[in-house]
């Protein structure tokens, strides 16, 4: 059996869980909230950068990436920083949508997946 080891958990999730080779990495959303969609997507990264660094990968490893937005005009702008960010020739597969998030001063929560 496949040991499974969660990170950061509470009672209600894991900010990230390892099975065999593959890191699930919880939605996670800006600090610092007050930021616009720019300051909160390179904070968002940095904690997944950081998340899957405790989990003993790294970005070039991702395999999927699911990106919400609570508005599609910050699409432009999140992408900047997103296309700066990911690996190139590593680049995971992505979907990308708008919904309504949990409280209305988050811009972006980005979960990903990736191999270690």
């Amino acid at each position: 059996m496949t040991a499974i080891t969660r990170h950061d958990q509470n009672t209600r999730r894991s900010r990230a869980v390892v099975h065999g080779d593959t890191v699930y990495v919880a939605g996670h959303t800006a600090d610092d909230r007050s930021a616009d969609i720019t300051g909160q997507t390179q904070q968002v990264l940095a904690k997944i950068d950081q998340i899957l660094a405790e989990a003993g990968t790294d970005k070039s490893k991702l395999l999927s990436v699911t990106i919400w937005l609570q508005d599609m005009k910050d699409f432009a702008a999140m992408n900047a920083v997103y296309d700066a960010w990911v690996v190139q020739g590593s680049t995971p597969t992505r979907a990308c949508g708008q919904v309504t998030l949990a409280l209305p001063d988050i811009l972006v929560e980005i979960i990903c997946t990736a191999a270690r």
